[in-house]
């Protein structure tokens, strides 16, 4: 029995530049942070011949090519199985769809699972590399390399995204008071919307590839945003890290018409007025949760708790994707 976990993440800055119709003309550059939530990947080897997976739904299979989950049939396509004869089962603390990196999460779990139940060692960026050749190549989804490798290697990191496709990561050097501030002070909230976030990147993608002045203005601009955040995160001054957040969520806005809605907007604009400084929705947009920087917690927490908001306390995740039981 192997058991695998990969974080789920949260985008601080930059989001959207990490897609290849982006940064393979301009080179991308964001801040993410792997938070205390997870998708765990179980593999056994079952008594009987064939393929037993279980997800949100279950099916059995008796070759790779009929397994219908898409990441679990390219995922194994690697390891050319002749003969099936594996279980393969997931669980996560928060379900797809919600803005938080789960599909990349999911794939990094799988990927590192697998290898060790075949022997066989993968490095972080290995791991995040052939994950995103899995989704992004094999898979043809128009996301980009954000969620993959943040999964892999944990932490509060700066990815920047450069025109060869080659990634480079850094953690980011922050004070420890900063660090437990974040943890304190940083707030989701589910909308209880769910949506496909390859819905609405893909209209992302296909402006980005016809080089649309408005999109790639956009996106330069966001990617500014994100240097910002990190020198702001780094000098440990919070409030303009808030304020840099509101900047970011109104240019997400002008994305796509898809990225927000009118009761997120609503939400939106009474955390502002208790106790937020700026917030966005995580992730492609359209639903999942919306993150606040709050400068009152406990004022933000009872407002959106009267309007039905769930709140998910989280603390960050250091260790990235790793086994935790291997017998």
């Amino acid at each position: 029995m192997i058991i695998a976990r990969s974080p789920l993440r949260i985008s601080l800055g930059g989001g959207g530049t990490d897609l290849p119709s982006y940064y393979k003309q301009h080179e991308g550059f964001l801040v993410s942070a792997a938070i205390d939530k997870y998708i765990y990947v179980a593999i056994n080897k079952p008594f009987n011949k064939g393929g037993i997976f279980r997800y949100s739904s279950m099916e059995n299979s008796q070759d790779v090519d009929s397994i219908k989950h898409p990441i679990i049939r390219e995922a194994l396509k690697l390891f050319d199985e002749k003969n099936l004869q594996i279980e393969i089962s997931s669980m996560a603390d928060i379900p797809a769809g919600t803005g938080l990196g789960s599909s990349g999460s999911f794939t990094t779990a799988l990927l590192k699972a697998l290898y060790v139940y075949n022997s066989r060692y993968l490095s972080q960026q290995d791991l995040a590399e052939l994950a995103c050749f899995i989704e992004i190549e094999k898979l043809r989804e128009p996301i980009g390399k954000q969620d993959q490798y943040i999964a892999s290697v944990g932490g509060i990191s700066s990815f920047a995204f450069h025109k060869d496709d080659t990634v480079t990561y850094s953690a980011l050097n922050l004070p420890s008071k900063t660090l437990y501030q974040l943890e304190d002070n940083l707030l989701l909230f589910f909308t209880g919307f769910s949506r496909s976030a390859s819905e609405i990147l893909k209209d992302q993608k296909i402006r980005s590839d016809n080089n649309e002045d408005e999109i790639l203005n956009n996106l330069h601009y966001t990617k500014d945003l994100g240097y910002k955040s990190k020198k702001a995160l780094e000098e440990g001054d919070l409030i303009s890290f808030g304020e840099l957040m509101h900047e970011h969520w109104q240019h997400k806005k002008n994305r796509s018409s898809s990225m927000s809605n009118e009761k997120i907007n609503e939400w939106y604009e009474l955390a502002l007025k208790n106790g937020a400084i700026g917030g966005k929705v995580v992730g492609a947009g359209g639903g999942g949760f919306l993150m606040f920087m709050a400068k009152d917690p406990e004022k933000l927490r009872q407002a959106m708790g009267k309007e039905g908001l769930e709140e998910v306390r989280f603390r960050f995740d250091f260790e990235g994707t790793k086994i935790v039981l291997s017998s």
